[in-house]
């Protein structure tokens, strides 16, 4: 107990220190206690009736939980249902299907917001009082101002708070990059194997097989689909969901096309010929338009480049003969 004392004499921690941690700590226990007595789970007659009220047939086989949070998680996760609905479907979007992908979305972006300012706010603060490996690392930051500190920390809670965001984003958008790429090479397969005798959902178990390696995200959607369908999900509802839950509306347009087929009759290898023939188009048409957006581009760069140059060689000695005439006068 003395050497546990001794260290904390070390470090300059007094016994004020400690005993506002106590009442800190005190405090977070009575708010997470009084909290969770007064947010009570649903009593069992409403479980129950939620029981009763949700059909059979809407359930879902890959659902992330974007409930209402109850007890301390009331502190990390949104109440809005609206926001945890946004969340919810990028992390759909993206490819992350776990049970709990929205909650520990929105804990791990509070514990990061948290967790970088006080890190480098100990470590801006407390860094000489440390062992000397650590203290000649952390040396250029003892010569911060606290304002500077401060600064740094608020910019450190920014990224905490927003990056987990941007990183989301950044990893839907390549996701859906990937499957629109992929999607006219998996219409033609699908085609194939349809009209080598194949169901349509041997099919897709085909597509899903050959594009494991090639495209994985859109592998994985066709047997999510699969999965959704053997599971007891309408067939018309599940091919919705697929639309949705990609966030690209080529696929969302194939899903449309196939419940379309069924509806009228229409044979479903003709109708993938066409729109796999449509999306190549589209894709030689987007391409295009970049190439003819690309000289408009270049001829703002090559100006802002060349522009100075060309000025500094033009006027550049007519200005040094004119100093020099001026300084010999």
């Amino acid at each position: 107990m003395e050497q546990v004392w001794m260290r904390f004499a070390e470090l300059e921690v007094t016994t004020t220190h400690l005993l506002a941690f106590a009442v800190g700590l005190g405090v977070f226990a009575v708010v997470f206690g009084v909290a969770s007595a007064v947010t009570a789970g649903p009593t069992p007659q409403q479980r129950r009736i939620r029981a009763f009220s949700q059909p059979a047939s809407d359930t879902r086989v890959v659902t992330l939980a974007d409930n209402d949070p109850e007890g301390a998680l009331r502190l990390f996760v949104p109440l809005s249902g609206r926001e945890r609905g946004r969340i919810a479907r990028l992390l759909r979007q993206a490819g992350i299907h776990r049970p709990n992908a929205v909650r520990v979305f929105f804990l791990v972006r509070s514990i990061l917001s948290v967790t970088l300012p006080a890190v480098f706010i100990s470590a801006a603060w407390a860094g000489s009082r440390l062992p000397a490996p650590v203290r000649d690392i952390l040396g250029p930051l003892n010569l911060l101002s606290n304002l500077q500190v401060f600064a740094i920390g608020l910019l450190l809670v920014a990224v905490g708070f927003f990056g987990p965001s941007i990183w989301l984003k950044d990893r839907v958008a390549k996701r859906r990059t990937a499957i629109w790429r992929g999607m006219p090479n998996a219409m033609d397969l699908l085609r194939v194997a349809v009209e080598a005798g194949l169901g349509f959902d041997a099919a897709v178990l085909r597509v899903a097989r050959e594009l494991s390696e090639v495209c994985p995200p859109l592998a994985e959607e066709f047997t999510i689909l699969l999965l959704e369908i053997q599971a007891g999900k309408p067939r018309d509802k599940a091919l919705n969901d697929f639309g949705r839950r990609t966030g690209v509306d080529e696929v969302a347009a194939f899903a449309n096309m196939v419940l379309q087929s069924a509806e009228f009759g229409t044979p479903v290898s003709e109708a993938l010929e066409v729109y796999s023939a449509e999306m190549r188009f589209t894709r030689e048409m987007k391409a295009q338009e970049k190439a003819n957006k690309l000289p408009v581009k270049m001829s703002g760069v090559l100006a802002a480049f060349m522009m100075p140059i060309l000025l500094l060689v033009t006027a550049g000695p007519v200005v040094l003969r004119w100093i020099a005439m001026l300084g010999g006068q």
